[in-house]
């Protein structure tokens, strides 16, 4: 798993942020994911998606926590989202 407090976004170089995923839905416990509303990925996505799909959303940069393989994470608002971050990068039930 890829190492939260030192994967930093390609795009604009901040510190990754730990995404908390629902239980059982996937096969590892989190994501690490850029919540950054300046990061150029961000912004350039929301005029790229109007453009491609005629849709109001944009993406930001994610890594996923079990392969380490980096992809796009799509977002409908500035705020979708952030209620998954884990406080202080700590796994659920504290543990980091």
């Amino acid at each position: 798993m890829p190492d939260p407090k030192s994967t930093k976004c390609p795009h604009c170089g901040e510190t990754l942020a730990r995404l908390e995923l629902p239980e059982g839905v996937f096969d590892h416990p989190y994501d690490l994911a850029c919540f950054n509303d300046a990061c150029p990925y961000y912004v350039r996505g929301w005029k790229w998606m109007e453009q491609q799909f005629g849709v109001t959303s944009s993406y930001r940069y994610r890594i996923d926590g079990e392969s380490g393989w980096a992809s796009p994470l799509a977002v409908w608002s500035p705020t979708a989202l952030r209620s998954s971050i884990a406080p202080n990068g700590a796994a659920k039930g504290g543990q980091a």
